[in-house]
């Protein structure tokens, strides 16, 4: 997927115009924050369980190297593969390498934001590979040739009826009066299609939410089933997944797994958690004759010992871009990559480079939502800040932006000057703007007029109530 995070701005512009994707927007809160709520409020132990939870992650990138080769080593003992690849090119050949040698034709994937991130169905296409999308939300925007918005609700942006067009426009054995009234009408149709795809299939794909070096098991979560078809019916099943995903124990993923369900959508379990270990054994009644694993760095490792590991304890639960107010605003597709939102603000950057996404870590109002909700307490806000310092450094922002910085910097470096300066310029702007009480347009301030009303300033500085302050507190202790 070409990166297009680079026009962030003109991306929201665009998005804040489309009235569908508005629309479409409003069931955010609803859907899950609401649903998180509830989820926690239910479960006294949460904030427990956050704690531990980031715990375990600290602990196993702090060890990533000796968890990473003991499941390996578990995964072959299991009878599987395991091919590492640096980047996203090593990982599509490796696939394709996988994919020709046993003579696929037909390819299904479960839902998997990894592939997503490498372009692998463009990359297993183009030679002549027949690549399905299984999951609904994926399987709707891949008849649409569109880009998930979210990482756990890939369509939501959609409304019903482009749900219905979608398979108006692909399924051309639709009788013309046939109804999608519900949510079931679109799940019989797709259910109707898919099967047979899953039964044909010669290879099938999954990502993975957790890989546990104790067994040497790849975990994945969802709610339709599809990903339990996709590793059990085709000949090969290949896990495709970030090197960040190992975790030590089956008991850290189950800690792990109380918070993710919760967090993403509200429910205490997703309707399907399913654990693969290796290929099937003599004795099985079903499962793949040959199970690989493909892991993935592509700039992952990079971040190990840098302030921004943090972001690699992650598990995917989408909660800080269904609580954020930018997200709410624009969707997922304004920020021109696979990763939206304010876990995207921070991995994005680090996985193409801040050249590229110098704008998203500037995409968010700093209120905190995300750190707070994040099960594994991710100090988003400040990773944000760390990519600000970076864009200054490599004097990526903008050179108006540079010099109001250094004009404020100087004057901060002088605080009677600093007092002076901001004390006149709110008188001035309070005797303009006192018959409406705002500005509509003001020097220097586009930025902000160009979408909303400035206010103009009232009363005294926060300077002089502070020295007033602190005068009345010294005068009533002396007295």
């Amino acid at each position: 997927m070409q990166a297009r995070s680079a026009i962030f701005k003109d991306n929201a512009a665009s998005a804040l115009a489309d009235q569908r994707l508005q629309q479409a927007l409003k069931q955010v809160r609803p859907r899950f924050t609401g649903g998180r709520a509830r989820a926690r409020e239910a479960l006294p132990e949460f904030e427990t369980l956050r704690n531990t939870a980031r715990d375990i992650r600290n602990h196993t990138l702090t060890n990533l190297d000796f968890y990473l080769e003991r499941y390996a080593a578990q995964v072959g003992a299991s009878g599987g593969h395991v091919h590492w690849a640096p980047t996203a090119e090593d990982a599509c050949r490796t696939i394709l390498d996988i994919c020709r040698r046993v003579g696929a034709r037909r390819v299904v994937k479960g839902k998997s934001m990894v592939s997503e991130e490498i372009a692998l169905n463009d990359f297993l296409q183009q030679d002549g590979l027949s690549v399905v999308e299984t999951d609904l939300g994926e399987y709707v925007l891949q008849l649409a040739d569109e880009a998930p918005s979210h990482i756990v609700a890939p369509a939501f942006h959609l409304n019903r009826d482009d749900w219905e067009n979608r398979f108006r426009e692909a399924h051309q054995h639709l009788p013309a009066d046939r109804a999608f009234e519900s949510r079931q009408d679109i799940m019989r149709e797709a259910r109707t299609v898919l099967r047979r795809r899953f039964l044909e299939a010669d290879v099938g794909i999954t990502g993975a939410n957790f890989l546990i070096a104790e067994t040497g098991s790849s975990v994945i979560v969802t709610n339709e089933g599809n990903g339990d078809l996709s590793q059990t019916l085709p000949r090969v099943h290949i896990v495709l997944t970030g090197i960040e995903k190992v975790v030590p124990t089956l008991e850290d993923t189950m800690t792990l797994l109380r918070l993710l369900g919760r967090s993403a959508t509200g429910q205490d379990l997703t309707a399907y958690t399913s654990f693969s270990t290796g290929a099937r054994r003599p004795g099985d009644l079903d499962g793949p004759e040959e199970y690989h694993v493909v892991l993935l760095d592509n700039g992952r490792s990079a971040m190990i010992g840098t302030e921004f590991q943090d972001m690699l304890r992650c598990i995917r639960c989408a909660a800080c871009m269904n609580h954020c107010p930018v997200f709410g605003a624009v969707g997922g597709h304004a920020y021109g990559w696979v990763y939206p939102g304010p876990m995207g603000s921070v991995l994005t950057p680090g996985l193409i480079g801040i050249e590229q996404a110098a704008l998203l870590p500037n995409a968010s109002t700093f209120c905190g939502a995300c750190e707070s909700v994040c099960p594994v307490k991710i100090p988003l806000p400040g990773l944000m800040r760390h990519w600000r310092e970076r864009e200054f450094e490599r004097h990526l922002t903008p050179s108006a932006s540079r010099r109001g910085l250094a004009i404020w910097a100087f004057l901060a470096r002088h605080p009677a000057l600093y007092r002076l300066t901001t004390g006149l310029a709110a008188r001035l702007l309070s005797l303009a703007g006192r018959r409406s009480g705002r500005f509509r347009r003001l020097p220097l301030a586009s930025g902000w007029t160009g979408g909303r009303d400035m206010p103009a300033p009232e009363g005294t500085s926060f300077f002089t109530q502070w020295a007033a302050y602190q005068r009345k507190t010294r005068k009533r202790a002396v007295s």
